[in-house]
């Protein structure tokens, strides 16, 4: 965003007050008004708009973009930096009375690395949205979980979300296997965890169904077994064609 299209969409503005503006709009300081307000990655805040996020705060008015009326609201402020703002003070590029004013109580968050209990919390948590948007229930395997927590995601909790999606777009079943996974999840880095026989025998399956195109008989003749109890590993491990999968989700919304 321009810087002032950033001011609009925080404090407003006035109809006229610039191109587009065609009527009155409230910003996001009036729509908190009386509740709360979360502003990221506050260390990109330009000076000009530092200057009346410290008036916003320490007044607790403001003007509208292009406007002459002064509002007044009560607003709890919450903002948040994966940057060191106490070095961009003593480098001139953040203000030191606003980082003051936004210093009230500091809360440190360490990195996804330095928290792995929340790895598979935070992973169980994505593959939830996923059910919820309509899909049928897609589980990590063991190895797929060992290879999760083994990671040192330097992307942190939005590196993780990618990593869940890209799965949930590779996954043939209702399981997520290693190979769902992103490769530098694989890669030599990681130390190489241990999978069950059962992990390994779906995974066999999986492929072989894969690498005849899903025609049971054929993998049946290849797996050296007989199509009923093909079947039956199927159900047990939620192994689906994706098309069916697709369909198993559309017929649970409806």
């Amino acid at each position: 965003m321009s810087e002032t299209l950033l001011e609009s969409e925080l404090f407003g503005h006035v109809a006229g007050a610039f191109t587009g503006a065609v009527s009155d709009r409230p910003g996001r300081f009036r729509q908190a008004d009386g509740g709360t307000l979360f502003l990221d990655e506050i260390d990109t805040a330009s000076p000009a708009l530092q200057v009346r996020l410290l008036r916003a705060i320490q007044d607790r008015e403001f003007e509208p973009v292009g406007g002459g009326r002064t509002e007044r609201v009560d607003v709890r402020l919450i903002v948040a930096t994966n940057k060191d703002l106490e070095g961009l003070v003593r480098e001139g590029e953040f203000r030191e009375d606003l980082y003051y004013r936004l210093k009230v109580f500091k809360v440190d968050l360490p990195p996804l690395r330095e928290r792995r209990e929340d790895i598979l919390a935070l992973a169980h948590h994505y593959l939830s949205l996923y059910v919820s948007e309509g899909h049928a229930p897609v589980e990590l395997s063991p190895r797929a979980k060992e290879l999760l927590l083994a990671y040192h995601w330097p992307g942190n909790i939005r590196e993780l979300k990618n990593c869940i999606e890209e799965a949930l777009l590779l996954c043939r079943g209702r399981v997520i296997y290693p190979e769902n996974l992103p490769s530098e999840l694989r890669s030599e880095d990681n130390p190489e965890p241990f999978a069950s026989l059962a992990d390994l025998e779906a995974q066999h399956i999986a492929r072989v169904l894969q690498s005849v195109n899903w025609n049971k008989r054929r993998a049946s003749e290849i797996l050296g077994s007989n199509r009923s109890t093909l079947y039956e590993k199927l159900r047990y491990y939620g192994i689906e064609k994706p098309a069916d999968r697709a369909l198993t989700g559309a017929a649970e919304v409806g």
